[in-house]
């Protein structure tokens, strides 16, 4: 199935069904009066996060989406059938934009949660609604109020917990390969790897989290160069970045900085994020030009390289554990920050926290 991040589609809710100007016609009935019945309600326009998608691509070839108009009310005070609303089924993960890009709508991050996109329009009301003391038959009703309609942007931005990030040929599809059953496309050239791959990694005692594997950065990827940084939207939600670096190339410190730039110019607080950094490929490196490139790298980065090789296996569950425990302690954090929240909301002192 082929990858697609970001479709545009046209939504429009039902108009309501009019309303109805019917008189009592019964033989032996002297006084009928009015019993024209109210128009049906338009349907809705819906979208909803769902279970087993993973790309917007069915979105490339339909567009359009219009649900339908509610009925016309009857005779008898017949309310008119209201129209079948749509519901417009999307990965988890995506967000709707509004026409011109500018601001998020919505934003589906669990599976089941629901937005409504277009409104159905209300249906009119029939003659049998304008009956009154002094105007006993009415021969007017409202006709039925049109739908909404829109333009809107989905954008898929997937649920990840470790991002992999680094330059073309870095070893990143290897390394996704052996840490979980996922299957990328890789090779000895840059570029192999053109969309987003995720991968299920499962350590020991049950534990496990989603790593995904980002197409290569070089540098000018924030203004178009290469494939360009479309694609670092799918790790804004990850809770750490691991930076995968070819060992074997003569300069590590460049291939740091290129990459660290690309994620400050790209912004959204990717930069801010916590990293882990190591040098891929070390099965085929010399001892002593690893141990230089590698002081030279801490020296420049201020953090700690480790080691691994993704074709070897060589240290990766090591490293898949220290990425598991960066992913903990944020969650412990953000539930931290959610109990803040709250007894702030009531009222509490923040500093609290259960028993």
């Amino acid at each position: 199935m082929k990858f697609l991040d970001q479709a545009k589609i046209y939504v429009r809710s039902g108009n309501g069904g009019s309303g109805c100007v019917s008189f009592r016609r019964e033989k032996y009935v002297e006084y009928g009066g009015p019993n024209g019945g109210d128009g049906g309600k338009g349907g809705d326009v819906y979208i909803e996060a769902v279970e087993g998608l993973n790309t917007l691509i069915d979105y490339r070839y339909q567009q359009h989406f219009k649900a339908k108009s509610g009925t016309p009310g009857a005779g008898r005070d017949m309310t008119g059938a209201a129209g079948e609303d749509i519901i417009i089924k999307v990965p988890v993960g995506t967000q709707i934009l509004d026409e011109d890009m500018d601001y998020v709508m919505a934003d589906l991050t669990q599976v089941g949660q629901r937005v409504l996109l277009a409104e159905g329009g209300i249906g009119g009301k029939g003659n049998a609604a304008f009956k009154t003391s002094t105007n006993q038959a009415p021969r007017k009703s409202q006709p039925g109020m049109p739908g909404e309609e829109r333009w809107v942007w989905l954008r898929l931005k997937l649920i990840a917990d470790a991002g992999l990030v680094g330059l073309p040929n870095a070893g990143k599809s290897t390394f996704l390969a052996a840490s979980s059953r996922a299957h990328p496309k890789i090779a000895d050239y840059p570029f192999t790897t053109l969309h987003p791959n995720l991968g299920v990694v499962r350590l020991d005692a049950g534990a496990s989290f989603v790593l995904a594997d980002i197409p290569g950065l070089i540098e000018g990827a924030h203004e178009g160069a290469g494939i360009g940084d479309r694609f670092l939207g799918h790790i804004e939600r990850c809770a750490t970045l691991l930076h995968l670096i070819d060992a074997t190339q003569e300069d590590p410190c460049e291939a740091y900085r290129i990459v660290q730039g690309e994620l400050k110019a790209y912004g959204n607080g990717l930069i801010d994020k916590p990293q882990i950094l190591a040098l891929n490929k070390t099965d085929a490196i010399e001892p002593d030009v690893l141990a230089e490139r590698t002081q030279a790298l801490e020296a420049m980065s201020g953090v700690k390289v480790r080691h691994v090789s993704g074709a070897t296996g060589e240290k990766v569950r090591d490293l898949l554990a220290e990425i598991y425990h960066a992913i903990v302690a944020d969650r412990q954090e953000q539930r931290a920050e959610e109990i803040r929240e709250d007894a702030e909301e009531r009222g509490e002192d923040p500093g609290w926290s259960p028993a």
